[in-house]
C-alpha cells in the first residue's frame, strides 16, 4: 500500500516569495515534492505554536517551518522565535508518541535557493518512511 504525506510547509515571506511568486514551475522542475503545502506567513516569528498543531489536527503527516538565516533574519529575532517554538512542538510531539521528527526547523537565504527545495525532499522523505502520522494510510 502506497502513503503519500501530507506535508504542510510554513515559509517566511521574505525566504519563499521568490520561490513562491516567481518560481512555481522551477521548484517543479527541481523536485519540489507536489504533496507539499506552501503556506506563506508574514515571519515565521509570527507563527504560533497552535498553528503548527492546527495543521496537524486537520491532517498533516509532517510540518516545516522555513525562516531566514537567524543571523539575516529580516525580522531581527524571527526566526530564533520560530526555531524555539519547533523544538516546543518536536517535544509535544514526542509525548503524543508521534515521533519529534514530524516537525522541523529549515533555514535559507532570501529569493530561490536549491535549498528550499531540498528542505522540502528531506521532509518528504522522511514522513514517507515515518508512515502515517495517525495510522491511516492516504
Amino acid at each position: 500500500m502506497s502513503f503519500t504525506p501530507d506535508i504542510q510547509a510554513f515559509c517566511c515571506h521574505y525566504t519563499s516569495q521568490q520561490a513562491i511568486a516567481e518560481a512555481a514551475e522551477q521548484l517543479k522542475a527541481d523536485g519540489m515534492p507536489e504533496n507539499v503545502t506552501l503556506n506563506r506567513v508574514v515571519c515565521t516569528g509570527k507563527l504560533q505554536e497552535v498553528t503548527i498543531l492546527k495543521a496537524f489536527e486537520n491532517g498533516a503527516d509532517g510540518v516545516f517551518v522555513v525562516g531566514c538565516p537567524e543571523e539575516t533574519c529580516h525580522n531581527r529575532k524571527g526566526s530564533a522565535r520560530a526555531a524555539k517554538r519547533v523544538i516546543a512542538i518536536k517535544n509535544s510531539l514526542e509525548e503524543l508518541g508521534l515521533g519529534s521528527d514530524r516537525a522541523e526547523m529549515f533555514h535559507t537565504e532570501r529569493g530561490f535557493h536549491p535549498e528550499f527545495v531540498t528542505a522540502a525532499q528531506t521532509m518528504n522523505d522522511r514522513i514517507t518512511a515515518m508512515g502515517p502520522a495517525f495510522g491511516d494510510s492516504k
